[in-house]
């Protein structure tokens, strides 16, 4: 396991904290611990446990996987997907259930793409391409895609 780059994880514990608009106290009090050993935390001067920041992940509605990370608990070759879902976790002008969907939907895309990339490295051919990502702007008079209006 990685070491704990605590100091990191206090700044960005913190600067969580703030962007929720919590006090040191609010925080502590949502998540369980005492408002002298988050000061700590966020100070850099312990090192929380797993449970601690699910907990703090919990109170400051972020994922713990963000948190993990920046505790170095989680390795950083899966930051990008951690980071991702970070985002559609804290976005405010989606609901609980929106914030599902999207990640439902963004686990599946991940699934697809890790199959066909195994399958590209099994049988040696390149993976299936995807969409066109502009419908209606493909390739001339080859295109089998048309342009769909947008709905409002």
């Amino acid at each position: 396991m990685a070491s704990l780059n605590v100091g990191n994880l206090g700044e960005y514990l913190r600067e969580q904290r703030r962007q929720a608009q919590l006090s040191l106290r609010q925080l502590a009090d949502a998540a369980g611990v005492s408002n002298p050993y988050l000061s700590q935390i966020e100070r850099g001067l312990r090192k929380p446990s797993a449970d601690i920041l699910q907990q703090l992940a919990k109170a400051l509605r972020i994922s713990a996987e963000t948190l993990y990370v920046q505790a170095g608990i989680l390795d950083e070759r899966d930051r990008d997907e951690v980071e991702t879902r970070a985002v559609i976790l804290s976005d405010p002008s989606i609901n609980e259930r929106q914030k599902q969907v999207l990640l439902q939907i963004y686990d599946a895309f991940r699934r697809e793409n890790a199959l066909e990339e195994d399958g590209a490295a099994t049988d040696g051919s390149a993976p299936a391409p995807g969409p066109d990502p502009a419908p209606g702007k493909g390739s001339g008079a080859d295109s089998d895609t048309t342009a769909v209006p947008p709905t409002n």
